[in-house]
């Protein structure tokens, strides 16, 4: 993972995804078509345990900008402790091209992003659905929903981009994201 702020080229997995996608006419490159390498790409979030929120751009071009990934890992940070974290600018990537798929300009709901080793003890220890060494402790996780589209349609077309994990919650009303090997359930 690069540190924020360090100037990065197309992920090599965005770039394999898409020649797939050249090939398959699927859908990653959709959204991979719609980002011109000197285009601004800008996220917007609604944190529902804090109700703070923020939206603004955070890469443009090939540059991460060092003071929006500071804003984001603020507002993503464990609610419970206030731990703040680097988080993965891949994930925040990965954020971005599900919205375009979707067609969305609504902010994420975020239910969570980094959680501290304190915070996912606690939790693991109280649900059955938390993992051990959750990628939500090295901040490339995040649990969302998008308020205007369906949590069905939003986990199908994060499988469809194949750009990390994807959980799939209804019942609590979120999708999990990840920058991990490329996996679902």
């Amino acid at each position: 993972m690069k540190e924020p702020g360090q100037q990065r080229l197309w992920p090599r997995r965005h770039i394999i995804k898409a020649g797939a996608a050249l090939a398959l006419g699927g859908a990653p490159l959709k959204a991979l078509a719609a980002t011109s390498p000197q285009q601004e790409r800008a996220l917007s979030f609604y944190n529902l345990h804090t109700g703070e929120s923020l939206a603004r751009p955070y890469r443009f071009g090939d540059a991460y900008i060092p003071s929006a990934l500071a804003e984001i890992d603020k507002l993503l940070r464990d609610f419970r402790t206030d731990e703040v974290r680097n988080i993965d600018p891949v994930l925040l990537d990965f954020l971005y091209d599900l919205r375009t798929v979707l067609g969305s300009d609504q902010p994420f709901d975020v239910i969570s992003g980094y959680r501290s080793p304190k915070t996912n003890a606690m939790l693991a220890k109280n649900s059955g659905g938390v993992a051990k060494k959750s990628f939500h402790m090295k901040g490339m996780a995040i649990d969302v929903c998008l308020q205007d589209r369906d949590l069905a349609k939003l986990r199908r077309a994060a499988i469809d981009l194949q750009l990390g994990g994807v959980g799939y919650y209804p019942g609590p009303d979120f999708v999990h994201l990840d920058t991990g090997r490329v996996r679902f359930w």
